[in-house]
């Protein structure tokens, strides 16, 4: 016999937990499915834990810079990845139980165990049978693990399994430059280890604004980490102290050799476990699950949120997922995925924040474009913290006027470029702010100069 609810949502998440909360305080009975621990990624092996070991290593980075600042420290700054990882799984076990309390509180039934539809409203967890009238699913994506020549034939880590590492690598070769890669390549380079991270393409990040990227490779580099770009070749075998990686396509490549290998290659969605074919919900040749513009799958009643709906990837596009679903349900609105406004960081020190467009997509777009920037070593706020490195950019559109895209990859970068994302949202003119007092000394007060200083860019022009 099976036990009915209103709502049923398989995956705790950044969406997840808040739907459940928000739907058992309309009155609706709402049971939240998780086959391990509340949180999903991010909470759990993605930014949570891993932002507090960014914090950690700046801390170390901070402490060998100490002299440039009047500051005399005595003996070698040593880290302990114990330490370290005690105080992320501390931040982590708070978030968790937080989530817990949200979801008691509102009255949620939590159910643990691995989720399996048996038809288009039943669910069953273990010897349970869950009967829902409308079903979420919020399963999150966990590492992709490639088909690589040798592969399957070493240790290798994931950005979960490296988490447990007791000891720091002597030497962590990354294979990926994308935001993963380069957060752990400088994360470790700063706690101590040697670091190689290795990437098929010519560029890091090659999905962010073209300067940027070419930045971050820069900012590694300075910092320690060898870079290995257009790897075509990747193959792995063993060697007596860890992993070889092979990155040239010519007989004879010595490769890379290293104590650890963190592959960083994307994500994939755990979808293949989960029985959607007993609930008739298709997912693409990936196994992401196609959603409308209201996060609604094929099936009316069923729905799919964050990452394993491929239209965000990020925890604040999977709470605005929550955002979008809730507002509509319960409050009869009309909220849409397309009304959202591309927004990211990557947490690198410092940080790479992008909203809308890069330059090379607003060139790509064929428009009359105004384009500004401005280095970091401009500003007063920068310049006294002794963290000059980076850019800033913004792309405006020539005959609107409104802002396209911006990008900030500096101190702060993260949290000043919120007010050009909210004049977007505003669906402001640029010039609305290029009068504006900003506070001094800050980050931000350099936006109204730069959006200022915009000059005419040919739509057509190479970089």
């Amino acid at each position: 016999m099976s036990k009915a609810f209103d709502s049923i949502i398989i995956g705790s998440g950044q969406a997840g937990p808040f739907l459940a909360a928000r739907l058992a305080k309309a009155g609706r009975t709402v049971a939240l499915i998780e086959r391990k621990f509340l949180g999903g990624t991010c909470v759990n092996t993605g930014c949570t834990p891993s932002k507090a070991m960014v914090a950690s290593a700046k801390v170390a980075h901070m402490a060998r810079e100490a002299a440039r600042f009047g500051i005399q420290l005595g003996g070698d700054v040593r880290v302990s990845l114990a330490e370290v990882k005690s105080r992320a799984a501390k931040i982590v076990q708070n978030s968790r139980q937080s989530l817990g309390n949200m979801l008691a509180t509102a009255g949620c039934k939590v159910v643990y165990g691995q989720a399996r539809f048996v038809s288009a409203h039943e669910i069953q967890v273990g010897d349970e049978i869950l009967r829902g009238e409308q079903i979420f699913i919020n399963v999150g994506t966990r590492a992709a693990i490639p088909k690589l020549p040798g592969l399957e034939t070493v240790s290798y880590l994931t950005n979960s399994s490296l988490l447990k590492l007791e000891e720091l690598p002597k030497h962590l070769v990354i294979v990926g430059g994308g935001a993963v890669g380069v957060e752990f390549a400088q994360m470790f380079r700063r706690f101590g280890s040697e670091v190689t991270l290795i990437e098929m393409k010519p560029s890091l990040m090659h999905h962010e604004d073209a300067a940027a990227s070419a930045l971050v490779a820069e900012l590694l580099q300075q910092e320690g980490v060898r870079l290995r770009l257009n790897a075509e070749c990747i193959s792995f075998s063993k060697d007596p102290d860890g992993v070889s990686v092979q990155v040239g396509c010519e007989e004879g490549d010595t490769g890379i050799h290293g104590s650890h290998v963190l592959l960083a290659m994307g994500r994939t969605p755990n979808t293949v476990d989960l029985g959607l074919d007993a609930a008739g919900v298709k997912t693409d040749s990936s196994g992401y699950i196609p959603v409308d513009d209201q996060l609604r799958t094929n099936v009316a009643h069923i729905w799919a949120l964050g990452d394993c709906n491929r239209r965000g990837g990020f925890t604040h596009t999977a709470y605005n997922d929550f955002e979008i679903v809730a507002a509509n349900l319960l409050e009869g609105a009309n909220r849409r995925v397309t009304d959202r406004i591309p927004a990211r960081a990557t947490y690198t020190d410092p940080p790479l924040a992008q909203v809308g467009m890069t330059e090379e997509e607003a060139r790509g777009a064929g428009r009359a474009l105004l384009i500004a920037t401005r280095p970091m070593a401009w500003v007063s706020r920068a310049i006294e913290k002794g963290e000059t490195f980076g850019l800033m950019k913004a792309i405006v559109d020539a005959q609107t006027k409104r802002i396209l895209g911006a990008m900030i990859f500096g101190v702060g970068g993260d949290e000043a470029i919120h007010s050009i994302l909210d004049l977007m949202y505003a669906d402001k003119p640029y010039t609305t702010i290029v009068n504006a007092v900003h506070i001094h000394p800050t980050v931000a007060e350099l936006i109204p100069t730069l959006l200022g200083s915009l000059k005419p860019a040919n739509p057509q022009e190479e970089k």
